[in-house]
């Protein structure tokens, strides 16, 4: 039970900071996408890269390597923007698989809580025989609430680590709807 109380703890703390990160004020906010577009429009690249440089972003961080290749073609200007934005959206997932992980293993623990339970009704079964239904209460009732204390654990984090994936998902097509239009016209610039 310590461990799985110990999962449920770490699951819910890391699901919150998540929760917190992954807003798109924190990773692509609106205005700051809509003042980068409009400066790329006007042709203003030294102002756009010192805005991309100005707000620690992951956005900004995708589109400044953009902003210091222009002139580059759409191919490259796409490969270095790819590459930047692989390396935002792995730190978007940061501790989304530590809570898939604490889904998988808290089911399993409580497995293993009602394996002893079940050991020690069989050990009490052999010590005092089928008569004292006392004795082997107990150790079916540590199966049954270890049982149902994982699955009650790992069902949430599941539940969790999935919702968490899908605002990644979320997220990251947020920053690449904008980097495309950026790279639209970037890249027409270099023709």
């Amino acid at each position: 039970m310590v461990p799985i109380g110990l999962c449920s703890v770490v699951a819910l703390a890391l699901f919150m900071q998540r929760l917190i990160s992954l807003r798109l004020s924190k990773v692509a906010p609106r205005q700051v996408c809509v003042e980068m577009l409009e400066l790329a429009r006007q042709g203003r690249w030294p102002d756009a890269l010192t805005l991309c440089k100005k707000y620690d972003l992951p956005i900004c961080r995708v589109l400044e390597v953009a902003f210091e290749r222009v002139g580059s073609s759409r191919r490259e200007l796409k490969e270095v923007t790819v590459e930047v934005g692989r390396r935002e959206v792995v730190g978007l997932e940061r501790y989304a698989e530590a809570i898939g992980v604490i889904a998988a293993i808290t089911p399993l623990l409580g497995l293993l809580g009602t394996v002893l339970g079940m050991i020690q009704t069989f050990d009490v079964i052999q010590i005092q025989g089928m008569g004292e239904i006392s004795g082997l209460a107990g150790g079916i009732s540590q199966a049954l609430i270890t049982t149902f204390t994982g699955l009650s654990v790992g069902i949430p984090a599941l539940i969790g680590h999935r919702y968490l994936l899908s605002r990644v998902d979320t997220m990251s097509m947020a920053m690449e709807e904008v980097t495309s239009k950026v790279l639209d016209i970037v890249s027409a610039e270099s023709e």
